[in-house]
């Protein structure tokens, strides 16, 4: 179905298309020069897939762009294509404007010849690997940069407000690049100052200062075949940007108190929530630095531009602190996504961890409400149901048993009259809400002097 609606967009753009089902269904090489570009699902019939297509093309056209189309879910594979060779990769559900925009620059690049040579395939990620999540379009521009730059040796400079995960994304790098099986060591610039600092970056001899009663090796020597991330790179001192530029530079370093440097192979991956360039300007950081730092950019979004994530990172989050806890997976109330959709998180995707953690923790009957989350979350949400309830008690003082069925209607309206859902929501099982409603039925019958209708089971 999808391949049938592709075809006709892209034959009303002008291209002659043929739709295949199966990997092993691509031609021979010589069938397939005749073509400009093949586009391929990740999850193909007959056990096949897009990785599949992406090898058989390689051996047989090594030139020839290859677009895979995936799911969210499969975007950690479509990275890795990405890093064995694809062109690009389309994600779902895909808008027909950036298909042709994409298809129409893969073609014209190879017909202009301006061909980049895949890089070596990177290896792979450790078990446990943390995740960047989302699927917004800014994160999507990013996990693009991330499977381009990963398999080189460029340094890449981290940029984005506090909180954003600048870290996970140097973690990534790191995973997905030949130096995988070798040290990733962060170190925070901020936190240290400055002697701290270049000691603990570049190690120091015996006697070198007072309480140096040995020699030590520097997080430099330490990081050897791997990457060392310097995150908040804005604020180290100009006599240490001198020294981390020769670093750079050289590829040695000299330990604290030694005549002699020391050759490292060290991969550096920088971050920083300051505008580089403005204190470049302003003569507070060295623009020599600066251009060293940035031969790649990888910008992360905050939370605020990428608000339709918040649904995926609260779920990912739930799993997460609710193993770490040894607690249940609970479920959250619809008030609870809305009111964090409306928030605009200053503390960016760290913010949204602490707060669905606390709320994990303070949670009652597997449910997490919104009288679970911080005050200035909650605050219009339970004034709103304060107010709610004062004006119903006032009106008519209804008994409880007529409380709760206003709830459960509420809820059941919050879930689009999904029955199954809003059992989750209220904390107890479907067959106790159809019994709740069975009830009903019957006093309803009895007060009207029928018998007792028979007992039904409530589909949603």
């Amino acid at each position: 179905m999808l391949a049938g609606l592709l075809s006709r967009v892209l034959t009303n753009e002008g291209y002659d298309v043929e739709c295949l089902d199966r990997a092993d269904e691509l031609p021979g090489a010589a069938k397939l020069a005749t073509f400009n570009l093949v586009l391929s699902d990740i999850h193909l019939a007959g056990g096949t897939s897009g990785h599949d297509v992406l090898r058989r093309v390689r051996e047989a056209m090594p030139h020839m762009p290859v677009i895979l189309m995936t799911a969210y879910a499969d975007i950690e594979g479509a990275m890795a294509a990405v890093s064995q060779g694809a062109y690009d990769y389309l994600p779902k559900p895909i808008e027909p404007s950036e298909l042709k925009r994409m298809v129409g620059e893969a073609i014209a690049r190879r017909a202009l010849a301006i061909v980049v040579q895949a890089p070596s395939d990177p290896r792979e990620v450790a078990a446990g690997a943390m995740q960047i999540v989302g699927a917004a379009p800014a994160m999507i521009d990013l996990y693009k940069t991330v499977a381009h730059v990963s398999p080189t040796t460029a340094t890449v400079l981290i940029i984005g407000e506090s909180g954003t995960g600048k870290e996970l994304v140097a973690r990534q790098i790191h995973a997905k690049s030949p130096r995988a099986t070798r040290a990733f060591v962060p170190v925070n610039c901020a936190a240290l100052p400055e002697s701290i600092l270049e000691s603990e970056l570049f190690g120091h001899e015996r006697g070198a200062f007072t309480g140096a009663s040995g020699q030590r090796r520097g997080v430099f020597e330490e990081a050897s075949g791997g990457t060392l991330f310097l995150d908040e790179m804005g604020e180290i001192t100009p006599k240490m940007q001198v020294q981390l530029l020769r670093v750079l530079q050289e590829g040695e370093i000299r330990r604290v108190g030694a005549s002699e440097t020391v050759k490292v192979d060290v991969r550096v991956v920088a971050a920083t929530n300051r505008d580089l360039k403005s204190d470049v300007a302003a003569g507070r950081f060295r623009e020599d630095l600066y251009f060293r730092l940035q031969v790649v950019t990888v910008r992360v979004p905050p939370l605020r531009e990428r608000k339709q994530d918040i649904a995926i990172l609260t779920r990912h989050f739930l799993s997460k602190h609710a193993v770490r806890l040894r607690r249940p997976v609970p479920n959250v109330a619809p008030e609870v996504l809305e009111a964090l959709a409306a928030y605009n998180f200053p503390g960016n995707v760290r913010e949204l961890s602490h707060i669905v953690e606390r709320a994990i923790l303070l949670a009652r009957e597997g449910v997490i409400t919104a009288a679970d989350l911080p005050g200035e979350l909650a605050k219009p949400w339970i004034e709103a149901a304060a107010h709610q309830a004062q004006s119903t008690l006032a009106d008519d003082w209804p008994p409880l048993a007529t409380l709760e069925r206003r709830y459960i209607d509420r809820v059941l309206s919050r879930t689009g009259g999904n029955k199954t859902r809003a059992a989750e929501v209220l904390g107890i099982d479907r067959r106790t809400l159809n019994r709740m409603f069975a009830r009903e039925r019957v006093a309803a019958a009895i007060a009207r002097g029928e018998p007792a209708p028979p007992d039904e089971d409530d589909d949603d």
